[in-house]
């Protein structure tokens, strides 16, 4: 083995074969550096330094000829301190979840094998078409009730590609998949002395540190190749028309230059379609200008869309779209019938930003699922062993009367009335929805708001519940359906409440007690609110139906006026998560049950007395 130093292009950094053999590129601020190789059981076998010829600024570069690509295992040190290569596309004995590691004791290796991408295209579907699926990829599959084959990996994913169909998801969010550290020091520097009276051993379940931002997580694959299964996934979702778009967290310590780079390496080496933004003072102008991934999805918190726009062309496909709490907070506290909310709530129902998407949900990875929204008035956090501080303490939850589980009939029927809500409230507003994992079902954490130590039947996804909520998850199906039905509710841009096409009807109209006039007074918790499906065919060429949405959050009964709809046409109730009251003597108003959502569809009257007729005929027989 030979040694040729001084490459004219270092770039790009980590290990690289090429005609003559491994090249391998470093960044040290300490001259004192060089390459480590190991052998197939982990031991170092040879250290190779740099030297000045092999240095541009802080960067060293050397190539190790007549070196297999396929059999090297290597790192780097930095004065005699053994430091993995944070460029590495694949680890080696990362397999396994949650066992400790000696400090810096990450082996890399390369990827020389060719994947057959069968001409694989990204879906590109709109933000206005798309729903959201954010999940972890261990917790997903790795609770025994999934009923897949490789718990708890990428491929338990691809098992439940059938699934995530048939509920309606068109693209998936993965939390951090990329490589990191899960198991921590024992002892965590900065925090409070409170917070150390135990030995701190939890595993980093949810990943939110700095990561290895180039390799797939080792252990969340079946095989002992993450680049391959992880590619496969990709594959294998947009064959059935799904996208996948990836979590990435960097903290302040990351290289802001380096973050576009490990964007457009997924883009090119994984196919992914998108990325959610995480963390502060991140190159947002950079990466939302890079042409390189003008048709990929980028969420973050808000964009200064007015500054970007100076870089931008319109496009058919904005490709930015906001990410952010202020839907779930507004949304949540009309859920349990608070005042002082109802504006805040159409106008959240109703938001779409002018030049990019907005991505909108009740529930996430953090904070409580939907279940647990309306079963805890307060978070039960005590087994992640931080006395139970951690956490979002302002919850805006509602447990319908009694803390956690209950024997009480009346209060599980409230709680799934109220989660039904909730469904609707995410479903029938116009931007694009996202659920968390197992929401569709009625799933719980026990009242933990903050799991992200809990690799456990805390976190994972209790595959069970689907059978135990059958009724709940198939009234999820029938709102994904309606909402696609509908193309009205998921327009091309906010709607002007207004008739803007002289069509007798605004796009958007709001009503009380009497049609047109709405009351959202601060203690008002009630609300009409009609769709004019004649503004559809703006965007979608072919006319909607009539749809008119009656929200009531208060405990009490109260009476909405429908609009008289074009002649021939009456409403007729589609969608209730209530029980239906009598229809009061005067026309087109309709009584709405406490806490309850009903969904009314303009339908002709002949139709109707069809259908009228038919039932008396069975009804006879």
């Amino acid at each position: 083995m030979t040694e040729r130093s001084r490459q004219n292009n270092p770039y790009p950094l980590g290990a690289h074969a090429n005609q003559s053999g491994v090249r391998f590129s470093f960044v040290s601020d300490n001259p004192d550096c060089g390459i480590v190789l190991y052998d197939a059981k982990g031991s170092e076998k040879n250290r190779i330094p740099f030297t000045e010829e092999d240095r541009i600024g802080n960067v060293y570069s050397k190539t190790i000829e007549n070196l297999r690509p396929d059999s090297v295992l290597y790192g780097f040190y930095k004065a005699n301190e053994a430091v993995p290569d944070e460029h590495a596309v694949r680890f080696t004995g990362r397999q396994s979840f949650g066992k400790k590691s000696v400090k810096n004791s990450f082996i890399a290796t390369l990827v020389s094998e060719d994947f057959d991408w069968e001409q694989d295209k990204c879906p590109g579907i709109l933000y206005r078409d798309a729903i959201f699926y954010c999940l972890h990829v261990r917790g997903f599959t790795k609770h025994a009730s999934s009923g897949v084959k490789n718990k708890g990996t990428f491929s338990g994913i691809a098992e439940k590609i059938p699934y995530l169909k048939d509920i309606g998801i068109t693209t998936l969010e993965l939390q951090p998949a990329y490589e990191f550290d899960e198991v921590p020091e024992d002892k965590e520097e900065g925090k409070p002395a409170i917070y150390q009276q135990e030995k701190l051993t939890n595993v980093n379940y949810w990943g939110y540190k700095k990561g290895y931002y180039y390799a797939p997580k080792a252990a969340y694959s079946a095989d002992r190749d993450a680049t391959r299964e992880f590619k496969t996934l990709v594959k294998n979702l947009h064959k059935n028309g799904l996208e996948l778009v990836m979590q990435f967290y960097f903290p302040n310590e990351v290289n802001q230059n380096e973050i576009p780079d490990i964007l457009r390496f997924w883009a090119l080496e994984y196919h992914v379609d998108g990325f959610h933004l995480m963390g502060d003072n991140l190159p947002l102008e950079m990466l939302t200008t890079d042409p390189l991934l003008a048709d990929r999805k980028l969420l973050y918190y808000d964009f200064d869309m007015e500054r970007i726009q100076e870089y931008q062309t319109e496009s058919e496909y904005p490709h930015l779209a906001e990410y952010n709490d202020s839907y779930l907070y507004d949304m949540r506290r009309f859920l349990k019938g608070d005042e002082n909310v109802l504006n805040n709530v159409l106008k959240q129902m109703r938001y779409i930003p002018e030049h990019s998407g907005r991505i909108h949900y009740l529930t996430n990875y953090y904070g409580f699922t939907m279940a647990d929204l309306v079963s805890y008035d307060h978070k039960h956090n005590e087994a992640n062993g931080e006395c139970n501080r951690d956490g979002n303490d302002y919850n805006c939850s509602w447990n319908c009367g009694e803390e956690g589980k209950t024997r009480s009939t009346k209060i599980k029927q409230l709680r799934t009335r109220q989660i039904r809500n909730a469904m609707c409230m995410l479903m029938f507003t116009q931007s694009t929805p996202l659920i968390f994992m197992g929401d569709e079902f009625g799933n719980s954490q026990g009242g933990n708001n903050n799991p992200w130590c809990q690799d456990n039947g805390t976190a994972w996804l209790d595959w069970s519940m689907q059978r135990k909520n059958e009724t709940l998850f198939l009234f999820w199906k029938q709102l994904v359906e309606f909402r696609k039905e509908h193309t009205i509710l998921h327009p091309k841009s906010e709607f002007k409440l207004m008739d803007s096409i002289s069509c007798g009807y605004p796009d958007l109209s709001y009503h009380g007690e009497n049609a047109w006039r709405p009351q959202t007074e601060s203690y008002s918790r009630h609300i009409g609110i009609m769709f004019c499906g004649k503004y559809a065919n703006h965007f979608e060429k072919q006319e909607d139906s009539f749809l008119y949405l009656a929200m009531n959050m208060h405990w009490e009964s109260h009476d909405l006026a429908l609009p008289r709809l074009p002649k021939g046409m009456m409403w007729e109730p589609v969608v209730m998560t209530g029980e239906a009251e009598p229809v009061e003597e005067r026309e087109n108003i309709r009584r709405i049950s406490p806490r309850s959502i009903t969904m009314f569809i303009g339908v002709p009257v002949k139709e109707k007395q069809r259908k009228k007729s038919r039932k008396a005929t069975v009804e006879k027989q």
